[in-house]
């Protein structure tokens, strides 16, 4: 079951006490998702068993309207998609009059601030709305929230009832439809809080916070693999210096101590200077073996300066 179904069945199980909210919540569903045809023939289509079951318990409950089901099954997809018909029948006008819904032209897509008049009745609509045409991606990849609508009209209003819950939200035309959609982590679990789906906002939260662990223990990881990586370098860097300063002059010329040093490094190539501190005898600390890695580099320096300034004089020399 994706994650978007697993929000839709936790949120259709939801029934308002107030009536006024279960109206709400139908109409919502109808706005997004309804068709009128014929002679006042309404048509409801869903993807979700639950909501198909949350559709005809409403209609059922509030206006005892007669409803007939088709389920259909994708041969390519291998899913199922239900049909929720309400024939033409006596009281089925009058309904979609009551909820705000029915215009000159079939369906009002847009929403009639009476529907909307209180914070359960806000709820029950952003419930309907996303059962009707919401989607939300897997919190255990890239986290993303849509309301698919079937006009502007409808997708502005839903932007407006969000920001009046504290909730910015967007809208962008796709396709044929409209989509009003979220970003950021918090407006998606805000809604989620709102609509009544706690236990799926529990689940984002607890994969959120997995997420953020091990992107962590990650930047650690490469943090550390980064700085041996440079470690291993400066040592490599170091026993060339060191075999350049043997070859030109031998390490039995060095001072005891950067002698001492010298042959450590050349036995313990990749030790890090703490390691090569704790090897030396007597031990030394990581500083007092940085300095005497500098002095050795600072020779090392001084001998090819020499070889720069003998390879100009004997160019002088040649000319003259």
């Amino acid at each position: 079951m994706s994650f978007t179904a697993e929000v839709k069945d936790e949120i259709s199980r939801i029934m308002p006490e107030q009536l006024g909210a279960q109206k709400t919540e139908l109409a919502a569903l109808i706005s997004v998702q309804g068709h009128v045809t014929g002679a006042c023939r309404l048509e409801i289509a869903t993807e979700t068993a639950a909501v198909a079951r949350k559709v005809v318990r409403l209609l059922h409950g509030v206006y005892q309207m007669k409803t007939e089901i088709t389920t259909r099954r994708s041969s390519l997809h291998r899913t199922y998609s239900y049909l929720i018909t309400v024939p033409a029948q006596i009281g089925l006008k009058q309904a979609l009059n009551d909820l705000h819904v029915l215009s000159d032209d079939g369906l009002y897509r847009g929403i009639d601030p009476r529907l909307v008049d209180s914070q359960e009745r806000l709820a029950a609509y952003l419930r309907g709305a996303f059962l009707g045409g919401g989607f939300i991606s897997n919190p255990q990849g890239d986290f993303h929230f849509e309301l698919a609508c079937p006009d502007l009209g409808l997708a502005n209003g839903l932007v407006a009832l969000l920001l009046a819950i504290g909730i910015t939200a967007r809208s962008v035309m796709r396709r044929s439809s409209w989509v009003v959609y979220l970003k950021g982590t918090e407006p998606i679990t805000d809604f989620l809080t709102f609509v009544g789906a706690v236990n799926s906002r529990l689940t984002v939260e607890n994969v959120l916070v997995t997420k953020s662990l091990r992107n962590d223990v990650n930047r650690r990881l490469n943090a550390e693999m980064a700085n041996q990586a440079k470690s291993i370098d400066a040592s490599m860097d170091q026993v060339r210096a060191i075999r350049l300063l043997d070859e030109r002059q031998g390490l039995d010329k060095l001072p005891p101590a950067l002698r001492q040093l010298a042959e450590l490094r050349c036995r313990h190539p990749q030790a890090s200077l703490r390691e090569l501190g704790e090897l030396a005898n007597p031990p030394l600390s990581k500083s007092a073996v940085y300095h005497r890695v500098r002095r050795i580099e600072a020779l090392v320096r001084e001998l090819a300066a020499a070889d720069v300034e003998d390879s100009e004089d004997a160019e002088g020399r040649s000319q003259r």
